[in-house]
Protein backbone atom coordinates (compact mmCIF):
# COMPACT_ATOMS: atom_id res chain seq x y z
CA UNK A 1 0.00 0.00 0.00
CA UNK A 2 1.61 3.79 -1.02
CA UNK A 3 2.15 6.30 1.25
CA UNK A 4 -0.94 7.91 -0.19
CA UNK A 5 -3.24 5.09 0.50
CA UNK A 6 -2.38 4.81 3.90
CA UNK A 7 -3.24 8.30 4.38
CA UNK A 8 -6.61 7.43 2.72
CA UNK A 9 -7.34 4.46 4.74
CA UNK A 10 -6.46 6.38 8.35
CA UNK A 11 -8.85 9.53 7.09
CA UNK A 12 -11.70 7.45 6.42
CA UNK A 13 -11.35 5.54 9.88
CA UNK A 14 -10.97 8.86 11.54
CA UNK A 15 -14.20 10.17 9.80
CA UNK A 16 -16.14 7.47 9.21
CA UNK A 17 -16.40 5.26 12.57
CA UNK A 18 -14.39 6.86 15.55
CA UNK A 19 -15.56 10.77 14.79
CA UNK A 20 -19.15 10.68 16.10
CA UNK A 21 -19.66 14.15 15.45
CA UNK A 22 -18.29 17.70 15.11
CA UNK A 23 -17.86 17.53 19.19
CA UNK A 24 -15.21 15.22 19.22
CA UNK A 25 -12.82 17.21 17.27
CA UNK A 26 -9.48 18.01 19.06
CA UNK A 27 -9.54 21.58 17.16
CA UNK A 28 -12.25 24.65 16.47
CA UNK A 29 -12.56 23.51 13.09
CA UNK A 30 -16.35 23.32 12.58
CA UNK A 31 -16.68 26.75 13.82
CA UNK A 32 -14.04 28.82 13.64
CA UNK A 33 -15.17 30.69 10.16
CA UNK A 34 -18.95 31.45 10.94
CA UNK A 35 -18.76 34.77 12.52
CA UNK A 36 -16.14 36.76 10.71
CA UNK A 37 -18.06 37.69 7.71
CA UNK A 38 -21.95 38.60 7.49
CA UNK A 39 -24.01 35.61 5.91
CA UNK A 40 -26.36 36.36 3.80
CA UNK A 41 -30.29 35.41 4.81
CA UNK A 42 -30.67 32.57 2.27
CA UNK A 43 -27.46 30.86 3.73
CA UNK A 44 -28.27 30.76 7.46
CA UNK A 45 -31.95 29.50 6.09
CA UNK A 46 -30.87 26.89 4.27
CA UNK A 47 -28.55 25.34 6.82
CA UNK A 48 -31.36 25.41 9.43
CA UNK A 49 -33.53 23.32 7.31
CA UNK A 50 -30.97 20.83 6.78
CA UNK A 51 -31.61 17.59 8.67
CA UNK A 52 -30.45 17.51 12.69
CA UNK A 53 -28.68 13.98 11.82
CA UNK A 54 -26.81 15.48 8.85
CA UNK A 55 -25.58 18.75 10.82
CA UNK A 56 -24.41 16.55 13.73
CA UNK A 57 -21.85 14.65 12.04
CA UNK A 58 -20.42 18.25 10.03
CA UNK A 59 -16.45 18.70 10.31
CA UNK A 60 -16.09 21.65 7.99
CA UNK A 61 -13.79 24.30 9.15
CA UNK A 62 -15.65 27.67 7.39
CA UNK A 63 -18.94 28.39 5.46
CA UNK A 64 -18.08 28.25 1.99
CA UNK A 65 -21.13 29.78 0.41
CA UNK A 66 -20.60 32.19 -2.64
CA UNK A 67 -22.95 34.49 -3.72
CA UNK A 68 -25.02 33.47 -6.84
CA UNK A 69 -25.46 29.88 -6.96
CA UNK A 70 -28.96 29.87 -8.27
CA UNK A 71 -29.37 28.01 -11.26
CA UNK A 72 -25.57 26.58 -11.02
CA UNK A 73 -23.73 22.76 -11.10
CA UNK A 74 -21.98 22.43 -7.77
CA UNK A 75 -19.55 20.32 -6.88
CA UNK A 76 -18.84 19.77 -3.19
CA UNK A 77 -14.95 18.04 -2.48
CA UNK A 78 -15.44 15.77 0.59
CA UNK A 79 -18.96 16.16 0.88
CA UNK A 80 -19.04 14.34 3.94
CA UNK A 81 -22.03 14.03 6.05
CA UNK A 82 -23.74 16.31 3.24
CA UNK A 83 -24.36 19.41 4.90
CA UNK A 84 -22.85 21.78 2.80
CA UNK A 85 -24.57 19.83 0.06
CA UNK A 86 -28.23 20.28 1.14
CA UNK A 87 -27.81 23.62 1.67
CA UNK A 88 -26.55 24.51 -1.49
CA UNK A 89 -29.22 22.08 -3.22
CA UNK A 90 -31.75 24.86 -1.62
CA UNK A 91 -29.47 27.93 -2.88
CA UNK A 92 -29.19 26.50 -6.54
CA UNK A 93 -32.88 25.81 -6.62
CA UNK A 94 -34.38 23.34 -8.90
CA UNK A 95 -32.75 24.57 -12.33
CA UNK A 96 -29.11 23.62 -10.73
CA UNK A 97 -27.70 20.65 -9.42
CA UNK A 98 -25.41 19.50 -6.72
CA UNK A 99 -22.86 16.48 -6.85
CA UNK A 100 -21.30 15.67 -3.61
CA UNK A 101 -18.00 13.59 -3.71
CA UNK A 102 -16.10 11.78 -0.63
CA UNK A 103 -14.50 8.77 -0.55
CA UNK A 104 -16.01 7.38 2.82
CA UNK A 105 -18.50 5.20 2.70
CA UNK A 106 -20.37 5.01 5.78
CA UNK A 107 -20.36 8.92 4.96
CA UNK A 108 -21.83 8.10 1.47
CA UNK A 109 -24.63 6.19 2.75
CA UNK A 110 -25.54 8.28 5.71
CA UNK A 111 -25.95 11.63 3.48
CA UNK A 112 -27.83 9.64 0.75
CA UNK A 113 -30.98 8.67 3.03
CA UNK A 114 -31.96 12.07 3.10
CA UNK A 115 -32.08 13.15 -0.18
CA UNK A 116 -35.97 12.93 -0.24
CA UNK A 117 -36.46 14.64 3.30
CA UNK A 118 -34.36 17.69 1.82
CA UNK A 119 -36.82 17.46 -1.60
CA UNK A 120 -40.13 17.71 0.10
CA UNK A 121 -38.37 20.40 2.49
CA UNK A 122 -37.20 22.48 -0.43
CA UNK A 123 -40.35 22.09 -2.06
CA UNK A 124 -38.38 20.46 -5.30
CA UNK A 125 -40.44 18.53 -7.58
CA UNK A 126 -37.36 15.97 -8.17
CA UNK A 127 -34.05 15.72 -6.33
CA UNK A 128 -31.13 17.83 -7.73
CA UNK A 129 -28.19 16.57 -5.67
CA UNK A 130 -26.32 13.19 -6.07
CA UNK A 131 -23.93 12.07 -4.07
CA UNK A 132 -20.76 9.90 -5.47
CA UNK A 133 -18.34 7.69 -3.50
CA UNK A 134 -14.93 8.44 -4.57
CA UNK A 135 -11.83 10.63 -4.84
CA UNK A 136 -11.21 14.16 -5.12
CA UNK A 137 -7.88 13.11 -7.23
CA UNK A 138 -9.57 11.15 -9.74
CA UNK A 139 -13.00 13.41 -10.16
CA UNK A 140 -13.44 11.32 -13.95
CA UNK A 141 -13.26 8.31 -12.30
CA UNK A 142 -16.33 9.20 -9.86
CA UNK A 143 -17.71 10.20 -13.10
CA UNK A 144 -17.40 14.03 -12.71
CA UNK A 145 -17.03 15.17 -16.77
CA UNK A 146 -14.26 17.86 -17.12
CA UNK A 147 -15.68 21.11 -18.30
CA UNK A 148 -18.87 20.64 -16.37
CA UNK A 149 -18.98 22.49 -12.65
CA UNK A 150 -19.72 26.32 -12.60
CA UNK A 151 -18.81 25.91 -9.11
CA UNK A 152 -16.79 23.84 -6.91
CA UNK A 153 -16.78 23.91 -3.48
CA UNK A 154 -14.95 21.83 -0.37
CA UNK A 155 -15.10 23.04 3.41
CA UNK A 156 -11.90 21.94 5.28
CA UNK A 157 -10.76 18.90 3.02
CA UNK A 158 -7.43 19.80 1.05
CA UNK A 159 -5.74 19.32 4.60
CA UNK A 160 -7.19 15.61 4.73
CA UNK A 161 -5.64 14.68 1.30
CA UNK A 162 -1.91 13.83 0.70
CA UNK A 163 -2.10 15.31 -2.81
CA UNK A 164 -3.31 18.68 -3.07
CA UNK A 165 -1.61 19.55 -6.33
CA UNK A 166 -3.86 16.75 -7.88
CA UNK A 167 -6.84 17.89 -6.07
CA UNK A 168 -6.70 21.45 -7.52
CA UNK A 169 -6.03 20.00 -10.86
CA UNK A 170 -9.22 18.05 -11.11
CA UNK A 171 -10.88 21.11 -9.68
CA UNK A 172 -9.64 22.77 -12.86
CA UNK A 173 -10.39 20.29 -15.19
CA UNK A 174 -13.89 19.96 -14.38
CA UNK A 175 -14.88 23.83 -13.93
CA UNK A 176 -16.18 25.41 -16.88
CA UNK A 177 -14.51 28.43 -18.54
CA UNK A 178 -14.75 31.46 -15.71
CA UNK A 179 -15.74 28.74 -13.05
CA UNK A 180 -14.69 29.10 -9.54
CA UNK A 181 -13.52 26.81 -6.84
CA UNK A 182 -14.19 28.49 -3.49
CA UNK A 183 -13.46 26.76 -0.39
CA UNK A 184 -12.22 26.64 3.34
CA UNK A 185 -9.39 25.22 4.36
CA UNK A 186 -6.94 24.77 7.40
CA UNK A 187 -3.56 26.77 6.64
CA UNK A 188 -0.23 26.21 8.44
CA UNK A 189 2.27 29.56 9.35
CA UNK A 190 5.24 27.79 8.14
CA UNK A 191 5.94 24.50 6.39
CA UNK A 192 4.81 21.07 8.34
CA UNK A 193 7.43 18.74 8.81
CA UNK A 194 8.04 15.00 7.98
CA UNK A 195 7.38 14.00 11.69
CA UNK A 196 3.94 15.71 12.05
CA UNK A 197 2.99 14.46 8.84
CA UNK A 198 3.11 10.61 9.99
CA UNK A 199 0.90 11.28 13.22
CA UNK A 200 -2.83 9.84 12.29
CA UNK A 201 -4.36 11.73 14.90
CA UNK A 202 -2.69 15.12 13.93
CA UNK A 203 -3.60 13.73 10.33
CA UNK A 204 -7.31 13.28 11.34
CA UNK A 205 -7.78 16.55 12.69
CA UNK A 206 -6.38 18.42 9.54
CA UNK A 207 -3.03 19.72 11.34
CA UNK A 208 -0.53 17.61 9.97
CA UNK A 209 -1.68 18.03 6.55
CA UNK A 210 -1.99 21.19 6.66
CA UNK A 211 -0.34 23.66 3.73
CA UNK A 212 1.33 26.53 4.50
CA UNK A 213 -0.48 28.95 3.50
CA UNK A 214 2.05 30.82 0.89
CA UNK A 215 2.62 27.66 -0.54
CA UNK A 216 -1.29 27.56 -2.05
CA UNK A 217 -0.31 30.30 -4.48
CA UNK A 218 2.20 28.92 -6.43
CA UNK A 219 0.36 25.84 -5.98
CA UNK A 220 -2.54 27.35 -8.07
CA UNK A 221 -0.71 29.24 -10.47
CA UNK A 222 0.87 25.97 -10.87
CA UNK A 223 -2.92 24.32 -12.17
CA UNK A 224 -3.70 27.06 -14.12
CA UNK A 225 -5.67 28.59 -11.77
CA UNK A 226 -6.00 32.48 -10.96
CA UNK A 227 -4.16 34.42 -7.96
CA UNK A 228 -6.23 33.11 -5.28
CA UNK A 229 -8.39 35.75 -3.53
CA UNK A 230 -8.77 35.76 0.00
CA UNK A 231 -12.08 36.09 1.22
CA UNK A 232 -12.18 35.60 5.19
CA UNK A 233 -10.46 33.70 7.97
CA UNK A 234 -9.94 33.11 11.90
CA UNK A 235 -7.48 31.04 14.53
CA UNK A 236 -7.65 27.69 15.05
CA UNK A 237 -7.63 27.16 18.42
CA UNK A 238 -6.12 23.59 19.15
CA UNK A 239 -8.40 22.01 22.41
CA UNK A 240 -6.31 19.22 23.27
CA UNK A 241 -2.93 19.95 24.88
CA UNK A 242 -0.95 16.71 23.72
CA UNK A 243 -1.72 17.62 19.81
CA UNK A 244 -0.94 21.63 21.10
CA UNK A 245 2.45 20.38 22.18
CA UNK A 246 3.26 18.26 19.22
CA UNK A 247 2.64 20.95 17.12
CA UNK A 248 5.28 23.40 18.69
CA UNK A 249 5.49 26.78 17.26
CA UNK A 250 3.46 26.06 14.28
CA UNK A 251 0.16 28.02 14.05
CA UNK A 252 -3.00 27.22 12.40
CA UNK A 253 -5.73 29.22 10.88
CA UNK A 254 -8.83 28.64 8.55
CA UNK A 255 -8.82 30.13 5.17
CA UNK A 256 -11.67 30.75 2.36
CA UNK A 257 -9.93 31.58 -0.66
CA UNK A 258 -11.90 31.98 -4.24
CA UNK A 259 -9.62 30.57 -7.70
CA UNK A 260 -11.02 31.50 -11.21
CA UNK A 261 -10.72 29.29 -14.19
CA UNK A 262 -9.79 32.27 -16.40
CA UNK A 263 -9.75 31.58 -20.42
CA UNK A 264 -6.44 30.59 -21.72
CA UNK A 265 -4.97 33.73 -23.19
CA UNK A 266 -6.41 36.13 -21.41
CA UNK A 267 -5.65 39.68 -22.47
CA UNK A 268 -4.98 41.18 -18.65
CA UNK A 269 -5.54 45.42 -18.51
CA UNK A 270 -6.36 46.89 -15.60
CA UNK A 271 -10.10 48.56 -15.68
CA UNK A 272 -12.56 50.80 -13.95
CA UNK A 273 -15.37 48.79 -12.83
CA UNK A 274 -18.84 49.57 -11.46
CA UNK A 275 -21.48 47.49 -9.55
CA UNK A 276 -24.28 47.72 -10.70
CA UNK A 277 -26.53 46.09 -7.44
CA UNK A 278 -27.77 43.34 -8.86
CA UNK A 279 -26.54 40.05 -6.76
CA UNK A 280 -29.46 39.24 -5.21
CA UNK A 281 -28.98 39.76 -1.20
CA UNK A 282 -26.24 42.37 -2.09
CA UNK A 283 -28.06 45.55 -3.52
CA UNK A 284 -25.79 48.07 -2.15
CA UNK A 285 -22.69 46.30 -1.42
CA UNK A 286 -20.76 43.19 -2.59
CA UNK A 287 -17.67 42.16 -0.41
CA UNK A 288 -15.85 40.31 -2.86
CA UNK A 289 -13.16 39.40 -1.07
CA UNK A 290 -11.06 40.65 1.90
CA UNK A 291 -9.35 43.36 -0.74
CA UNK A 292 -12.71 44.15 -3.19
CA UNK A 293 -15.87 45.55 -1.97
CA UNK A 294 -17.65 47.16 -4.39
CA UNK A 295 -20.35 49.66 -3.64
CA UNK A 296 -23.57 50.44 -6.13
CA UNK A 297 -23.01 52.61 -8.93
CA UNK A 298 -19.41 53.41 -7.43
CA UNK A 299 -16.65 52.89 -10.04
CA UNK A 300 -13.33 51.47 -8.55
CA UNK A 301 -10.02 50.46 -10.21
CA UNK A 302 -8.70 46.95 -9.99
CA UNK A 303 -6.09 45.36 -12.04
CA UNK A 304 -5.61 43.21 -15.12
CA UNK A 305 -6.46 39.71 -13.24
CA UNK A 306 -9.44 40.85 -11.10
CA UNK A 307 -10.72 42.87 -14.43
CA UNK A 308 -10.20 39.42 -16.17
CA UNK A 309 -12.26 37.69 -13.22
CA UNK A 310 -15.24 39.79 -13.28
CA UNK A 311 -15.62 40.03 -16.99
CA UNK A 312 -15.60 36.15 -17.25
CA UNK A 313 -17.38 34.94 -14.48
CA UNK A 314 -20.82 34.05 -13.71
CA UNK A 315 -20.65 37.72 -12.26
CA UNK A 316 -20.12 39.42 -15.62
CA UNK A 317 -23.46 40.85 -15.78
CA UNK A 318 -23.13 42.30 -12.40
CA UNK A 319 -20.51 44.96 -13.29
CA UNK A 320 -19.73 47.20 -16.03
CA UNK A 321 -16.38 47.00 -17.05
CA UNK A 322 -14.53 49.45 -18.83
CA UNK A 323 -11.07 47.93 -19.83
CA UNK A 324 -7.98 50.18 -20.23
CA UNK A 325 -6.52 50.88 -23.83
CA UNK A 326 -2.62 49.11 -22.27
CA UNK A 327 -2.40 45.90 -21.49
CA UNK A 328 -1.15 45.83 -17.54
CA UNK A 329 2.84 46.00 -17.12
CA UNK A 330 4.16 43.72 -15.77
CA UNK A 331 6.58 44.48 -12.50
CA UNK A 332 10.31 43.02 -12.59
CA UNK A 333 9.95 42.84 -8.57
CA UNK A 334 8.50 39.22 -6.97
CA UNK A 335 4.75 40.02 -6.50
CA UNK A 336 3.61 40.83 -2.48
CA UNK A 337 0.88 38.62 -1.15
CA UNK A 338 0.85 39.89 2.38
CA UNK A 339 -3.00 40.47 1.79
CA UNK A 340 -3.36 36.48 1.14
CA UNK A 341 -1.94 35.80 4.62
CA UNK A 342 -5.19 34.25 6.72
CA UNK A 343 -2.97 34.71 10.06
CA UNK A 344 -2.48 38.68 9.26
CA UNK A 345 -6.79 38.83 8.41
CA UNK A 346 -7.50 36.87 11.21
CA UNK A 347 -5.50 39.39 13.43
CA UNK A 348 -7.33 41.86 12.13
CA UNK A 349 -11.19 40.64 12.75
CA UNK A 350 -10.22 38.99 15.62
CA UNK A 351 -10.55 35.45 17.11
CA UNK A 352 -10.64 33.18 19.99
CA UNK A 353 -8.49 32.15 22.69
CA UNK A 354 -7.29 29.15 22.06
CA UNK A 355 -7.91 26.48 24.82
CA UNK A 356 -6.87 22.69 25.70
CA UNK A 357 -8.59 19.86 26.87
CA UNK A 358 -7.44 18.06 30.13
CA UNK A 359 -7.28 14.99 28.06
CA UNK A 360 -6.41 13.38 24.30
CA UNK A 361 -9.01 10.57 22.66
Amino acid sequence: MSACEDVRENVKKYYGSRLESSGDLQTSVASCNLSCRPVPRSVTDALSLVHPEVTKRFFGCGLPFPAKLEGCRVLDLGSGSGRDCYAFSKLVGPSGHVTGVDMTEELITASRQYIEYHQKKFSHEKPNITFVQGYMEKLNEAGVQSDSMDVVLSNCVLCLCPDKRAVLQQAYNVLKEGGEMYYSDMYASKVVPDHMKEDAVLWGEGMGGSLFWQDLISLAHSVGFSTPCLVSASQIAIYNCELKAKAGDISYASGTYRLFKLPKGSVLSEATVTYRGTVAEFPDQLDFDSSHCFKKDVAVEVNGEMAAILQRSRFFSDFKIQISDQPESSSASTPQYCHLNPFLLADKLGSSVTQCSKTSK
